[in-house]
């Protein structure tokens, strides 16, 4: 399966959140999953090189305006890369290409993917598929939105997210092709 993950773009090597996102890219590798990232640095370069060292296939989303605005590149472990001209594409593209996706922490950016993909699948502008979000912080977001705004989200709209501690569980709850 083609696997989206998102994330932040702040992790480092040698850091537990690199570490984390690396052993993910192994894990999906090692399942024989295609892995896509957004292609830059942080969360989206440990898993492209968690998956490329495993001998897996990764697939980096990249966008001219970041590059205009942050001066990067996409990372050395981006197998194959879709480069495109805005933002709001790459986004898309991110949430359209994958069978499933997962969301480690992070910050704005990763928060707008994981409401876009929700929305999207929400309004069945997209068909329905995992999107699991990894951690505890984002289960204590999403239990503070359901209990803050409960009357707009019924439980139907709840159920297009899951939630899985760590990354283990995650990709254990990914469908078996």
């Amino acid at each position: 399966m083609n696997i989206t993950v998102f994330g932040s773009a702040s992790p480092v090597p040698g850091e537990a959140a690199y570490k984390e996102a690396h052993r993910l890219g192994e894990l999906l590798a090692n399942a024989s999953h295609v892995v896509i990232t957004g292609g830059y640095m942080g969360t989206m370069e440990a898993v492209s090189r968690g998956a490329a060292e495993a001998g897996g296939h990764t697939i980096g989303v990249t966008c001219d305006q970041i590059e205009v605005w942050r001066k990067a590149r996409a990372n050395a472990w981006v197998g194959e890369e879709r480069r495109l001209p805005t933002l709001r594409e790459r986004l898309y593209c991110l949430i359209e290409s994958c069978d499933a996706a997962l969301a480690l922490p992070g910050g704005v950016g990763t928060l707008a993917e994981i409401a876009t993909m929700w929305s999207q699948m929400q309004t069945q502008s997209l068909p329905a598929r995992p999107l699991i979000l990894i951690g505890d912080g984002w289960r204590r977001v999403f239990v503070t939105i359901y209990t803050e705004m409960n009357a707009n989200i019924p439980v139907g709209h709840r159920d297009l997210l899951s939630f899985a501690p760590n990354i283990g569980s995650a990709v254990s709850m990914l469908p078996q092709p």
